[in-house]
Order: C-alpha cells, then structure tokens, then sequence
C-alpha cells in the first residue's frame, strides 16, 4: 500500500509528502484512525487531501494510505428507505453498534453486504448483453423492484449465470465473456461520485412532475427531469416546499440530501415519512425513498460530496427507468463548504469569498439532471430541486444568482408572504418556469380545458393587482373604477383560494391536478360573469356577493378531491346569480 506523511494540518485540509504517485480525486486514509480523505491537488511530492471526519487529534508525520480508486459509493439492494451520511455510510447500522456519535475512523461502510436478497434473472446464458443492461430483478420494498444493472464498462456475453434464489450484494451471480477477458459480476457494483454515470442521449422533458400543490403544477410546473431552485431567506418555508414535493411528487423515487441544514429538520423528516402514506400506491413513503444526513454539526467537507452521493444514487435509478427526485437541501450549505475548503488552500477568492469556480461546480452539479434514454434502453429522469438560503433574502448574492443561471424554474419565496402566513410564500412576480411551452400538450392530453391559456390569464390579472395595490396605497381603493376594483377582488381570491394551500388540511395538502384546473376554472367563470355585469353599468357592491365569493375561496376545503361534480353545482350557482343580475337591470329576459 503506498503511503506518505502528513507534514501539515489545517482544519479538514491536510498535506502530505511523499504523494507524487497518488492520483487526483482518489479516496485515501489519513493517519492512524484511518480518516476517510480525497485528494483535491497533487503539486509535484506535495499532496493536499480533503478529509471527511474530524481531524482532531491529528498530528504530523502520521500517515497517509492510498487506496488506488476515486471516492465512490456502492449501488445496489439495499439503499431504499435508508439513511446515510454525506459519504454513503449507513446512520441506523451505526447507531446500533456504535451509539448516537459516529466514530473517528470506522472506514467507509455503505450497503449491508451479509443481507441477503431473492434474485431473479431476466437473462439466459449465451445472452449478448450491451453495457448497462439488466440483468435480473430484486423486489427491494413493496413499491420498488430494484433492477440489477451491468457496471456501465461492462459488456459481451453472459458465460455463467445464477438460478434465483438468495444472495448477498457481494456474490457472483453472473459471469460476463468480454473483449478482454471474464469479468464477475455481482448485484452491487460501485461507481465514483464525481463521474456522471453515462446514458446513450437525453430528451426533451414534456411531463409534468405533479406535486399536488397549486402553485407549483399550473403557475410555475416542474417537468420531470427538470432543474429548479427555491430561494428563500430564514423562515420562508424552503424546507416545508421540499418536503411537500417530496411527500406527493408522483416520481417514483425520493432522494432526500439534508446538506449543511440544521439536524432538526432532518429530525422532522425521520419521523413524519415512516408514518405518511404514497398517495399513488397507499404504501409507507419511506418504501421510495433514501434519505442523507449531513447535517450542520457534521464535518464541513463532507457536506460537498454529500451533494455527489446524492445524484450518484439518483442516476443510478435512472438507468433502471425510474423517475427520480432529489431534493438537496440546501445547496448554499454545500457551497459554503466550497468556500471554507478554498480558503484553506489560500486560493484567489472572487465575489463574497467563494472560489472562482463556484459558478462552473453548480453548473456541472445541475447538467447531472435530465430525461435520458439509459444504457439498459429504458427512459429514466433526474429532477432536481435545489434550496437557496441567500443571507437576509438577498437574491443577488453569489449562490443564488449563478444558480439561477443554470435551472429552468425558480420558486421565489417571499419572506412578507411567509410572515402573512400565507403559504406556499412563492411570489407570483419574482417566480418563473421555463417548461410550460414543453408541458402544453400534457396539460391538452390530460385536461379537458385549456390550463396553460387560464395560467396567462390569471398571471396577467395578478401583475395588474400589483400596479393598482401602488395607488390604492396612496389614494385608497373608493378612487379607482368598479371594473379595476374587481380586478383587484378576483386577484385576492386567487391568491387566498387557489394560490395559498394549507399543508396540515387533510383534503388541502394534495390537489389532483383535474381538482386545480375547475378551480381556476371556476374563478374564471366569475371573473367572466362579473366584468359582463359591470360592463352593463351595475355597481360593484352589487357585483361582489359575500357569500358566494366566500363559497368560492372555501372550495378547495369544501369540495373533496373525488366529487368534482360540486364544481358544477357552484359554477351554475354563479352563472345564476349574475343571470338574475342582469334581469333585475331589464338586461335579460326571464325566459
């Protein structure tokens, strides 16, 4: 094994002599606990490696062991409804042998490699397999049947091949004749975090990640395999909007990173996933989902590959066909870890103390995302969902702004909104999505009216709100016409009854997307049925009916997910009051 001395300490950063022959990006174990570390520069003899544990205690000429492979993670049965820190080992194993504390040097444990798993070949020997193909299958959890892949460089003939029955991750069930020789294959295999995993192209994205929450899936929709951030100052409810996306998303995986946020929030998810049921299925949520804890109280540098691991584990999915949505929370932690490790090499800070290269990491971390055509010929996704935690709210700040380079949806939330209760606090004018002309013929195929043409209309109506709220903050709202004034009422019934959505309501906190579009609809009715009115010179106070517009705020509590023939009954209800309107003003016949 070769070896070289530590000959400097600085916090995480440690350098060692001789490491000429280490390779850049390779895992190495630093001194005699056997820290895990990578090597993040090689000058000359000089070696400079990140370590991801405490490096108290530490001291020079202990030694530096090379391990000859790159950091990497195992990919195999066993990785749902698992929690790992930011370098794949497993929390529950480890609080079971060692206690609420992870020990300095326990080495870089990841899936059980004992368990074993009930294996079923897909395959027949003599089989010509491309690389990346399946295999066999393993049903891991009652939602997820886990497909067990070729290694991406793996490809030719299958010589030998495994009965069903059980095996461990670790034994051979198959043996692959390739151009250069036998190569075993096992139903894990590993894969360096840093390296995209290859598929043979990506497509356009044209569905809808559908989340159930109003704003997201007709104001600002999420495609799958799209990139979004969500920005957000202290108390604006970044978290709450993840773990919302995360509970009802229809993708078919969960892959949940805490990076960097406080271990309370991660607490939060521990505890309500085990208890919350998939919507789509009526299993336990934790059936789909994988979970990494690298909280603000665990080692700094572990917090940026905890973000790697993450989409490694996603990508991985993906080739087996799986819709997958990762949630990392929050990407501003991850950057910070950037900053702190490049101010301990002394490198050349650029804006607000972040590296130079800040901008070409987000980006490389984003690009991982997509809808592909995978290795095994299925058709997977990536989606991911970024939280931004600028300092203060402030949008201009490094982070958030090169982030918003690179992501096509951007959920603004607003901290006014946030202290107004009013939740999700995504601000309709500081928010975009860049999907909704790829999503248009979803929204045809699976709606009988037309959403997208409802959406630009009732965002036009809200951004005119905004302009008259200017001058009814200087002159009151009795100066402006009745038509404006109404305008100014629709758009708070959007706000309040369509765009606010409680997530404690049992019927609320998931809206099938049929469900939001009468909804809106409705509103539309009455905006139509009014302005008619009001066109015909009827007075405002006639044209707003208390108990109607509230009915029609409260539907979204009043009306269950399954009878939307209640949309009926309230839209003829509407139609029938300004009916009666407009006879009493000899507009209308009676008959």
């Amino acid at each position: 094994m070769t070896e070289a001395k530590i000959i400097e300490i600085n916090g995480p950063v440690v350098v060692g002599e001789p490491m000429g022959s280490f390779s850049m990006r390779e895992m190495v174990q630093v001194g005699k606990k056997k820290l895990i570390g990578e090597v993040i520069a090689v000058e000359g003899e000089r070696g400079i490696v990140q370590v991801y544990e405490d490096t108290e205690g530490l001291k020079r000429d202990e030694p530096i062991y090379a391990t000859g492979a790159p950091l990497s993670v195992r990919l195999g049965p066993g990785m749902i409804g698992a929690m790992f820190d930011g370098i794949e080992r497993p929390l529950n194993r480890i609080e079971s042998a060692h206690g609420a504390f992870i020990p300095e040097g326990i080495g870089l444990m990841n899936l059980d490699l004992e368990k074993t798993w009930h294996f079923v070949p897909t395959v027949h020997k003599g089989d010509k397999l491309s690389a990346g193909a399946i295999i066999g299958t393993v049903a891991e959890t009652s939602m997820i049947t886990h497909k067990i892949l070729l290694p991406p460089h793996v490809a030719g003939t299958v010589k030998k091949l495994s009965r069903e029955g059980d095996y461990n991750i670790i034994e051979d069930i198959a043996v692959i004749e390739t151009e250069h020789g036998e190569v075993p294959v096992q139903m894990s295999h590993e894969w360096p975090v840093r390296v995209p995993r290859p598929v043979k192209n990506f497509e356009d994205t044209n569905t809808l990640l559908v989340t159930g929450q109003r704003v997201l899936d007709v104001f600002f929709p999420i495609a799958k395999g799209g990139t979004v951030a969500i920005p957000g100052s202290f108390g604006t409810g970044k978290t709450m909007t993840q773990h919302q996306i995360a509970k009802y998303c229809d993708a078919d995986i969960i892959v949940y990173i805490g990076c960097g946020e406080r271990g309370n929030e991660m607490t939060e998810v521990l505890e309500d996933f085990p208890k919350l049921v998939d919507p789509y299925s009526g299993n336990p949520l934790m059936d789909r989902t994988i979970l990494i804890a690298n909280t603000s109280n665990m080692p700094v540098a572990a917090r940026e590959a905890s973000i790697y691991t993450g989409i490694t584990m996603a990508e991985y999915f993906r080739d087996q066909g799986y819709d997958v949505a990762m949630m990392a929370d929050s990407t501003s932690r991850w950057a910070e870890a950037l900053r702190e490790i490049s101010g301990r090499l002394e490198e050349m800070p650029a804006e607000e103390g972040y590296p130079a290269y800040l901008p070409s990491r987000i980006a490389g971390f984003y690009e991982r995302c997509g809808l592909a055509e995978t290795l095994s010929g299925e058709t997977g996704s990536v989606t991911t969902i970024g939280a931004v935690s600028p300092a203060g709210g402030d949008f201009s700040e490094p982070v958030t702004e090169n982030t918003r380079r690179f992501v096509n949806t951007f959920l603004a939330l607003d901290k006014d909104l946030a202290y107004s209760r009013h939740y999700p606090a995504i601000h309709w004018l500081n928010s975009y999505s860049g999907y909704v002309p790829q999503l248009s013929n979803y929204y045809d195929n699976r709606l009988e009216g037309d959403l997208p043409e409802l959406r630009r209309k009732f965002l036009k109506i809200l951004h005119e709100e905004s302009k008259l709220q200017e001058i009814v903050m200087l002159v009151g709202e009795d100066v402006l016409p009745d038509n404006e004034r109404f305008t100014l009422e629709i758009a708070r019934i959007v706000k309040v009854g369509f765009l606010q959505q409680n997530a404690f309501h049992k019927v609320d906190t998931f809206v099938p997307l049929e469900k939001q579009y009468e909804m809106l609809h409705t509103i539309d009715v009455l905006y139509e049925e009014g302005m008619s009115v009001l066109n015909m010179g009827v007075s405002i106070n006639e044209v707003k009916d208390e108990k109607l517009i509230a009915d029609i705020v409260n539907m979204k509590y009043d009306i269950t997910n399954d009878d939307f023939a209640q949309f009926t009954v309230l839209n003829n209800r509407i139609r029938e009051y300004y009916r009666n309107l407009r006879m009493q003003y000899g507009q209308e016949d009676e008959a």
